[in-house]
C-alpha cells in the first residue's frame, strides 16, 4: 500500500493580510527597474526626462514668455502687451531663479497645487504667480506684481508643453544620451584600430568564408553607429506658440497691434528651438518621430554588435576577463557568462519598442487635438533610459574582453579551403591575359573544396599544377588563410579617422 503524504501547507488568508505591503514602504520602492535596480546607470536622464524635469521646463517656458511679453524679443524690443512693465535685470534674474531653484520642496508644493487644480499646467501658472506675489519680499519695490496676469497669457497648455518637451528631449539627447553613445563608438573605434591587422575567419551564413580582421569587423559597426549619431546630432527640435488651435485667436483679440507670428518665432528661437509656423492646437511632433526613429536605428545596430560579440565569445575569439568575486552560474562554477551583451540586447529591444510606439503614436492627432500624446510623451524617459542602460552594459562588456589571437589563428589554419576564392580569381585573370589551361576555374576549385577539408599541402599542390605564370604561382604559394585579408587593416585606418 502506497504511503499517504500530507499536502503541502497552504498560505492562510491571515498570512497574506499580515504581510508587509511593499507599496507602503518608505522610502517608496520603485515599480520599474530603471528607477530601482538600474538607477545608477540612467540617473542623469532624470534631470531632463522625468516628471519633475517636465514641470521645471514648464516653469522655465512660462517665465521666458512673461519676460518676452514685457520686454519684447531681440528683433523687436519693448513691451508686446501695451502697459506691461519693463522688467529690470534684477526682476528678470528673480524670475529665472524660479526654475533654477526648483527642487524637492518646490516639487512638493507644485504637487499640492495640482491636487487642487486637477490640471498640471494650471498648477504651474499658480505656482509662478505665488512667486511673483512674493517678489517684493525679496526685491523690495518691484513692478512684477503688475505683470502677474501675463503669466500664461493667450496660451493653451500645449503651447507650454510642446516647448517644454522639446527642451527636455534636446537636453536629454545632447547632454546625456549622445555623449554616452559617442563614448561607446570611440571605445569601439579604439578596439578596431588596436586589432586592425588581427586576422579572423569570417562566417557568412555561419559557414567558413573569406578571412577578414577583427578590427575591420568592429570598424564596420563603428561606422554604422557613427552615421546614426551624425543624424541625431543634427536633429531639429521644433516648437510653437500660437494658441488653442494655431490661429493666434486670443492673441489678436487681446492685442491686435502686435505681429504675433514674429513674436512667436522670436520667442521659440530664443529658447534654442526651431519655430514651427503652422500647427493645430499641438505642435505636430513630427520632429520627435524623426529623432526617435534615428535613436531606434542606432539601438538596432548596437543590438547587432551585441549579438556579434556574443557569438565571437561563443566561438572563443573573445575571452572574458573574470571579475573577482563574481558568479557566472549558480551551479556551474567555470562559467563566465556574456551577461553585459545579453542585458544590452534585452534593453535595446525594450527601448526600440517604446521608441517605435512613440514615433507611430505622436504623428497622429484627431482633428485639432486629442490627448493621446500627453501620456505617451511621459514614456520618453524610459525609452531613452533603456537605451542608455544598454550603452552602459556594452561599454562595460567591451572593457572585459581579450582577443584570443591563437585560437583565431588555429581556426584559420583549419580552413585552407577558403583560398579557393583567390585561386580561381587568379586563374580568371590569367585566362583573360592569354594564359593557356585556365578553363573552368570556378568549377575546378568547387570540385577541390566544396564540402571538403583542404590542408596547406593539398592547396599548394593544386596551385603548383595549374601552370600559372611564375609570379602569380609564387604569390599564391605564399598565401595563407591568415594573410588573405585584403586591405582590411588599411580600411580601418582610412575610415576611422
Amino acid at each position: 500500500m502506497a504511503a499517504v503524504t500530507s499536502p503541502a501547507p497552504q498560505t492562510s488568508p491571515s498570512d497574506v493580510q499580515n504581510r508587509v505591503n511593499l507599496a507602503d514602504v518608505t522610502p517608496p520602492i520603485a515599480l520599474g527597474p530603471l528607477d530601482g535596480r538600474y538607477r545608477g546607470a540612467v540617473a542623469p536622464l532624470v534631470d531632463h526626462l522625468s516628471e519633475a524635469a517636465l514641470n521645471r521646463a514648464r516653469i522655465h517656458v512660462e517665465v521666458e514668455w512673461l519676460v518676452t511679453l514685457c520686454n519684447g524679443t531681440a528683433e523687436a524690443p519693448g513691451a508686446v502687451v501695451p502697459g506691461a512693465p519693463t522688467l529690470t535685470d534684477a526682476e528678470i534674474a528673480y524670475l529665472r531663479s524660479v526654475p533654477a531653484t526648483f527642487g524637492a520642496e518646490e516639487i512638493a508644493e507644485l504637487a499640492a497645487i495640482e491636487r487642487e487644480t486637477v490640471h498640471d499646467v494650471k498648477a504651474v501658472e499658480y505656482f509662478i504667480k505665488r512667486r511673483i506675489a512674493a517678489a517684493p519680499d525679496v526685491l523690495g519695490e518691484t513692478s512684477l506684481p503688475a505683470a502677474s496676469e501675463l503669466v500664461h497669457f493667450a496660451c493653451t497648455s500645449e503651447d507650454i508643453n510642446n516647448l517644454s518637451y522639446a527642451l527636455m528631449v534636446q537636453g536629454g539627447v545632447r547632454d546625456v544620451w549622445l555623449p554616452a553613445a559617442t563614448a561607446l563608438t570611440d571605445q569601439l573605434a579604439d578596439m578596431a584600430r588596436e586589432h586592425a591587422d588581427v586576422p579572423m575567419l569570417s562566417r557568412t551564413h555561419g559557414q567558413p568564408a573569406t578571412p577578414t580582421t577583427m578590427g575591420k569587423e568592429l570598424a564596420v559597426l563603428t561606422h554604422r553607429l557613427r552615421r546614426q549619431l551624425r543624424r541625431i546630432d543634427g536633429a531639429e527640435y521644433l516648437g510653437k506658440l500660437n494658441g488653442a488651435t494655431g490661429t493666434y485667436g486670443a492673441h489678436t483679440v487681446a492685442v491686435p497691434g502686435a505681429d504675433w507670428p514674429a513674436v512667436s518665432k522670436g520667442f521659440v528661437e530664443h529658447l534654442g528651438l526651431t519655430w514651427n509656423p503652422l500647427t493645430t492646437q499641438i505642435e505636430s511632433h513630427d520632429w520627435q518621430a524623426e529623432i526617435y526613429a534615428d535613436v531606434a536605428r542606432f539601438n538596432r545596430i548596437l543590438h547587432n554588435l551585441a549579438t556579434d560579440v556574443w557569438t565571437y565569445i561563443s566561438l572563443g575569439f573573445f575571452t572574458q576577463i573574470p571579475v573577482a568575486g563574481a558568479t557566472g552560474s549558480s551551479t556551474m562554477p567555470h562559467k563566465v557568462n556574456p551577461i553585459r551583451f545579453e542585458n544590452a540586447e534585452a534593453n535595446l529591444e525594450i527601448s526600440c519598442s517604446l521608441l517605435d510606439t512613440l514615433s507611430a503614436t505622436l504623428v497622429t492627432s484627431r482633428l485639432q487635438r486629442d490627448l493621446t500624446d500627453s501620456t505617451t510623451q511621459r514614456n520618453i524617459g524610459p525609452a531613452f533610459g533603456h537605451s542608455l542602460l544598454a550603452i552602459d552594459n556594452v561599454r562595460r562588456g567591451l572593457k572585459a574582453l581579450n582577443v584570443n589571437v591563437a585560437l583565431m589563428a588555429d581556426d584559420l589554419d583549419a580552413n585552407w579551403e577558403v583560398l579557393g576564392e583567390p585561386v580561381q580569381s587568379a586563374m580568371r585573370a590569367a585566362s583573360v591575359a592569354g594564359v593557356e589551361g585556365m578553363e573552368n576555374p570556378y568549377e575546378r576549385l568547387k570540385e577541390l573544396t566544396r564540402g571538403q577539408r583542404v590542408d596547406a599541402a593539398r592547396m599548394r599542390e593544386f596551385v603548383a599544377g595549374l601552370g600559372l605564370p611564375d609570379d602569380v604561382a609564387a604569390r599564391l604559394a605564399d598565401l595563407t588563410p591568415a594573410s588573405y585579408t585584403g586591405i582590411a587593416a588599411q580600411l580601418v585606418e582610412d575610415y576611422l579617422a
